[in-house]
């Protein structure tokens, strides 16, 4: 099983989040990620973030990352929305 957990945070309060689940054994783990955000991004009614070098590298290390205004198109009414892997096959 794996799951990802996505949350939206203004001034440092949680608004949102949500438990993403994915029993899909023949996706590879980016794949799974990929597929995650675009979920919680849904659920949340945004646009999918774009991934910087700085949210590839923290992913990489923590399998965690923050997305700020600079990640979105459009304009967010949030300060980030963070993703976090928290527990993977």
């Amino acid at each position: 099983m794996f799951r990802l957990w996505g949350k939206i945070f203004k001034d440092n309060h949680l608004l949102q989040d949500t438990v993403i689940e994915n029993d899909d054994r023949e996706l590879n783990r980016t794949r799974k990620v990929f597929q995650g955000l675009e979920d919680i991004c849904n659920q949340f009614d945004l646009s999918n973030p774009i991934w910087l070098d700085q949210n590839i590298s923290e992913f990489k290390r923590h399998s965690k990352t923050r997305f700020h205004q600079d990640s979105f198109i459009e304009g967010i009414p949030f300060d980030y929305l963070e993703i976090h892997v928290i527990e993977e096959d």
